[in-house]
């Protein structure tokens, strides 16, 4: 059996990642989405399938034990990517933010980086303050995205800018599609 392509959608809080990844994992059954485990709180409305939220000693436990692709600490609270339990056959997608996109490329070069932009600033804020985050964390994520941008175009693969969802998500189910062509 193949190894699986390995495609991460990386990019600011509020450029839309997690909107595209959904889009991709319903329309291509051949996709697998490594669910983020989270220590942070559940926000309001947020579906329970958003991240595994996990205790902090259950989190470090799941490190020791060498059970992430990769992890990162961010406003406090950790997020991982856990590695697949079993071999499904199936291609894994990783929405995750630049810091763990790079340790996941350092691991498995082959993988395909696509970073996720807003298609501006003032959209990226009210995307964040529309998924109730709070101000001082909207404010935090405006002033990081700056420096995440400049990184991920260096780092990408491909940027994809979010100005339009379902051209976005047809470039990336492209670029899959590219990819999978090539493995044959």
């Amino acid at each position: 059996m193949m190894d699986p392509i390995i495609v991460i959608v990386s990019g600011p809080g509020g450029a839309g990642k997690g909107t595209i990844v959904e889009a991709l994992i319903h329309r291509d059954s051949k996709l697998w989405l490594s669910r983020s485990w989270t220590t942070r709180i559940q926000r309001e409305g947020e579906s329970d399938d958003a991240y595994v939220f996990v205790q902090r000693a259950e989190f470090e436990k799941h490190i020791a034990d060498n059970g992430f692709l990769e992890w990162t600490e961010f406003l406090g609270n950790l997020y991982g990517s856990p590695r697949p339990s079993v071999d499904s056959g199936l291609d894994i997608v990783l929405e995750i933010e630049l810091h763990g996109a790079q340790q996941v490329k350092q691991s498995h070069p082959e993988a395909i980086l696509v970073f996720v932009r807003p298609p501006s600033r003032e959209e990226q804020q009210r995307r964040l303050q529309g998924r109730g985050d709070p101000e001082h964390h909207v404010v935090e994520r405006l002033r990081k995205a700056e420096d995440e941008e400049r990184e991920g175009a260096v780092l990408a693969d491909v940027v994809v800018i979010n100005d339009d969802f379902e051209r976005a998500v047809a470039e990336i189910q492209g670029i899959i599609g590219a990819a999978r062509a090539e493995r044959r």
